[in-house]
C-alpha cells in the first residue's frame, strides 16, 4: 500500500477518492477543533526572507483553501503593510499587517544565514529584535507558532524553543541546541503549539502536515497530487496521553 492510500484507509476516507478526483472538490471538515472563524494561518515576510520559505507555505496552504472554506492563508509584514524585499533582491507588496490575533497559526519563515554580514534576513532581525519581541508578545492559547527552516532561530530569539522539542538547517542545529532548544532529529518536529521544520525546501513538509493535522488527510493528499509532490522526511510528533 503506498503512503497515499496508507493515510486515507487511516482516516477513514473523510470524502472518500472519489471525492477528490477533480481538482477543488469541498471536502467536508475533518475536525472539530477549528474556531468560529476558520482556520487562518499567517506567514510574516521582512526583508531578506527567503523566497522559498515563504511561497512554498503560500501555495501549498492556498491549495487548502480551495478544499476547504474555512482554511484561510495570507502573507503580513512584520509592522504596517508595505513593500519587502526577498532575499532573491525581488521585492513584492505585502498589503496585511501585522496582526497575530487574527492568526490560528503563524509561519515563520528564515533567510539570510551564510550571507556577508550586516545582509538582511533572520540575523539581523534577531539583533534588531522587533520581530522576536512581536513573536514572543504574540504567544496564547491556541496559536500554533511553526517556522521554516532557519526561521526556528527567531522563534528562537523569542524564547519560544527553550525547553521544547524542535529543529533547523542542520548547520544551525548546534547552535539552536546551545540556545536552550530540544533537538529533535526529524524533518518535521510537531511539539502540540510548536511545530519546526529543518531543510530549506521543508515549508512544503510543513504546510502539507498542518493540513493533513487540522484539515485532514483527504485534503493533504489532494494537495499533494495537484503539486506532484510527496512529504519528504519524518514527522516527529509528541505522544499525547
Amino acid at each position: 500500500m503506498n503512503r497515499r492510500a496508507a493515510l486515507r484507509t487511516g482516516l477513514g476516507a473523510v470524502a472518500g477518492a472519489g471525492a477528490l478526483s477533480s481538482p477543488f472538490t469541498p471536502v467536508p471538515p475533518a475536525r472539530g477543533g477549528t474556531g468560529p472563524d476558520g482556520w487562518r494561518v499567517q506567514i510574516p515576510a521582512f526583508d531578506g526572507v527567503d523566497d522559498m520559505d515563504i511561497f512554498a507555505p503560500l501555495e501549498m496552504l492556498g491549495y487548502a483553501t480551495h478544499f476547504d472554506s474555512r482554511a484561510r492563508v495570507e502573507l503580513v509584514t512584520a509592522a504596517s503593510p508595505g513593500s519587502v524585499v526577498l532575499m532573491s533582491g525581488t521585492r513584492i507588496d505585502v498589503s496585511a499587517g501585522w496582526a497575530p490575533e487574527r492568526a490560528d497559526v503563524i509561519v515563520v519563515p528564515g533567510g539570510g544565514y551564510g550571507l556577508s554580514p550586516g545582509s538582511p534576513g533572520v540575523p539581523g532581525e534577531i539583533a534588531r529584535g522587533h520581530i522576536p519581541r512581536l513573536l514572543a508578545a504574540a504567544r496564547r492559547d491556541g496559536l500554533t507558532m511553526a517556522s521554516v527552516c532557519v526561521g526556528a532561530m527567531l522563534l528562537s530569539g523569542a524564547g519560544i524553543t527553550r525547553g521544547r522539542p524542535c529543529t533547523t538547517h542542520h548547520r544551525l542545529i548546534e547552535q539552536l541546541e546551545r540556545e536552550g532548544g530540544v533537538i529533535t532529529r526529524a524533518r518535521v518536529v510537531d511539539d502540540g503549539d510548536l511545530v519546526t521544520t529543518g531543510g530549506v525546501t521543508s515549508g512544503l513538509d510543513l504546510a502539507l502536515w498542518l493540513v493533513q493535522r487540522e484539515l485532514g488527510s483527504d485534503i493533504a493528499v489532494a494537495i499533494e497530487e495537484i503539486m506532484e509532490y510527496e512529504r519528504r522526511g519524518t514527522v516527529w510528533r509528541r505522544d499525547r496521553a
